[in-house]
């Protein structure tokens, strides 16, 4: 079912797409999408679960995907053909989350990229940063400086890929999950910079799996679901809950996590529970400059948040116990493996059962080039081996039983990991644990940038594997995950633990949490007063 809700006063549509579909060999894709997709001064957000049809949708308008069937035309001139060449000449640009700065150039020269300053085939260096000192005050931005862009942050080179977008005259900007390796400060920083870009009458158009940040800065939201738009709707006129509602149709377990109501986990109230020695036990753990003598205990069938502002030491902490910090002093006892105190480190944690989901599942979980078998039984052989022979059968059959309760397509399993989704790549990451029998998992930022659906399967997995018996320490930027997930929080700041919260003893709030480490930073400050009195 397709609704959009008519607007005499809305602008002059700049691309418009026409019954279009796309298909790739079997899977149709894209169905028959008819709407209009960028509107002048206004960011129009794309939400859908992965595989929905957003990101082919913003492929198409900016000339990189042909369409199947259908038209799309850009200030009411249909495309004659489909090249982000002929597009970009239009004023359409797009940005993608695999930007396109090149690291060993100076800022000025990324932004100039392709259409340098070069009257008669001299460059114009000087005019060349002029222009670009000149764009970053049209947006309100500080010129990056520096010899070269590779140094720079991926937030200050995404900002490249704005002005470069500006020095092009683009009139329309596509963003392709633009704040996903950005920290909060960073975010806030993009999102002015597009408050400016919408001032100066520019078209944008945001894929997002963040529905908070799609409710506050976006005008408005189409939903996708199968390759169909579902509903286009203001803003203002969405609730969160509806939102994910049309995202997921009859998933309603998943509408509850994605809107904050996550509390499904069943809590064991300590008197009715026999008490149990720990599975781990982590005593004086630092690293210079990060950490500071950690000490904590993590119980069978538990889950234990780790809760911090962004810089507290959370995936530090995490790497540290999983022995991958070489810096890293302290001591960790386990219940497995030998119940002795051992020195963290990478060998000891393993042979204890301890096994790390990182944050950075490109460059620390998955081999890209590898299929999705591979990157599930990566390491672990024994379950598929006798003697020196693996049986490969058995292999993939294991494989496959790992990764369908994740709601991984287990048709998929020979395709590589990098031409996967975010969201099936992170699944991968999740079905690997399940293949395994590693009893004590660190769970570093488990559904980032995934979308609802796949946040929904991945927390339903990890719920179910520690009722199992199993044990988990989490780390998760949105509070509200942390706390949904787990039994007991430890927050962080600095890193220091400063407080523990049993929710077997208290609710465990967002605010509760925010309260007690804006308390210990007011603390630390005064200190630090009294002693420079």
């Amino acid at each position: 079912m397709q609704i959009t809700r008519s607007d005499d006063t809305r602008p002059k549509p700049f691309i418009e797409f026409a019954d279009v579909s796309r298909t790739f060999g079997q899977t149709r894709a894209v169905r028959e999408v008819t709407m209009d997709l960028a509107l002048r001064g206004k960011i129009h957000a794309l939400v859908g679960e992965n595989g929905a049809g957003k990101s082919t949708c913003l492929g198409m308008a900016a000339g990189r995907i042909p369409p199947s069937e259908g038209s799309i035309r850009v200030e009411g001139i249909e495309s004659a053909g489909a090249s982000p060449r002929e597009f970009k000449a239009r004023g359409v640009h797009a940005i993608y989350q695999e930007l396109t700065v090149l690291p060993a150039l100076p800022a000025r020269a990324n932004v100039f990229l392709g259409q340098p300053i070069a009257p008669g085939g001299w460059l114009r260096e000087r005019e060349m940063q002029q222009s670009y000192e000149a764009l970053c005050a049209r947006i309100g931005v500080a010129p990056a400086r520096g010899a070269r862009s590779g140094d720079l942050s991926i937030a200050d080179q995404q900002m490249l890929e704005i002005l470069r977008a500006l020095a092009s005259d683009a009139e329309c900007i596509l963003f392709d999950e633009p704040t996903a390796s950005l920290a909060q400060a960073e975010r806030e920083a993009l999102f002015k910079t597009m408050d400016e870009l919408r001032k100066a009458d520019i078209a944008m158009v945001i894929v997002g799996h963040n529905l908070d940040e799609i409710m506050e800065h976006s005008d408005l939201v189409t939903v996708f679901r199968d390759g169909a738009v579902i509903e286009t709707r203001d803003t203002v006129d969405w609730t969160k809950a509806e939102m994910v509602g049309a995202m997921l149709g009859e998933h309603t377990h998943g509408a509850d996590i994605a809107s904050g109501r996550h509390q499904t986990r069943k809590r064991r109230a300590k008197e009715e529970s026999a008490p149990s020695a720990p599975v781990l036990e982590v005593s004086g753990l630092a690293v210079p400059g990060l950490l500071h003598d950690i000490t904590f205990e993590l119980n069978r069938g538990e889950v234990l948040g780790i809760a911090g502002l962004v810089g507290s030491g959370r995936t530090e902490l995490l790497r540290a116990v999983a022995g991958l910090d070489p810096r890293a002093t302290g001591g960790l006892r386990s219940a497995f493996g030998g119940g002795d105190r051992v020195p963290v480190h990478a060998v000891e944690a393993r042979k204890r059962g301890i096994s790390l989901l990182p944050e950075d599942r490109k460059g620390q979980g998955l081999l890209l080039p590898q299929s999705a078998t591979e990157n599930i039984v990566l390491g672990e052989w024994r379950h598929a081996s006798k003697s020196l022979f693996i049986n490969e059968t058995r292999l993939m059959n294991r494989a496959a039983a790992a990764a369908g309760p994740v709601g991984f397509d287990v048709r998929r399993m020979r395709e590589s990991a990098g031409h996967l989704s975010g969201g099936n790549q992170q699944k991968l990451m999740i079905a690997r644990w399940l293949y395994t029998d590693y009893p004590i998992l660190l769970a570093d930022e488990p559904t980032r940038g995934v979308d609802v659906g796949a946040k929904s399967d991945i927390l339903e997995v990890l719920e179910s594997i520690v009722d199992e018996g199993r044990s988990m320490i989490v780390v998760s930027s949105e509070l509200e995950e942390v706390i949904g997930l787990s039994d007991r929080v430890l927050v962080l700041h600095e890193g220091r633990i400063v407080a523990a919260l049993d929710s077997a003893e208290q609710e465990i709030t967002p605010e509760r949490i925010l309260q007690l480490i804006f308390e210990t930073a007011d603390s630390g400050a005064e200190s630090g007063d009294a002693h420079h009195e």
